[in-house]
């Protein structure tokens, strides 16, 4: 992976603007790379899993706060485009990247949003 190039997609950019707090968010992320293998893991910032814990015990969800459970979470301090590509680049470098996504099914380079058209070929 360390020689691949890779296409991230970030769910927050797909937000209406101004929703992407940087330091209050958790956003979906999806890793690409140029052989068609996909990636995905979940950020939350850290002030974030203190608002979850916060409307949970007002809505009572997770035993009123008592537990917060995703699956393939990844803490980070800022949520920031920046400082999640920081920490991808990092994860792959110190070849802890598998341990950290998940892995789904490789896309199709036809159909696949997460593989857009030209854009390995132009990089």
């Amino acid at each position: 992976m360390k020689n691949l190039e890779k296409y991230v997609w970030i769910e927050a950019e797909q937000w209406a603007e101004g929703l992407w707090d940087t330091e209050n968010v958790n956003t979906d992320v999806i890793v690409v790379f140029s052989n068609r293998m996909k990636w995905i893991a979940s950020f939350y910032t850290y002030k974030n899993i203190q608002t979850i814990r916060e409307n949970n015990r007002n809505t009572g969800e997770c035993m009123n706060g008592a537990y917060l459970w995703s699956s393939d979470m990844v803490l980070i301090d800022i949520g920031s485009r920046e400082r999640i590509y920081e920490v991808i680049n990092y994860l792959i470098e110190a070849d802890e990247f598998q341990t950290v996504f998940t892995r789904y099914p490789d896309v199709e380079i036809e159909d696949d949003e997460y593989y857009p058209k030209g854009f390995f070929e132009n990089n």
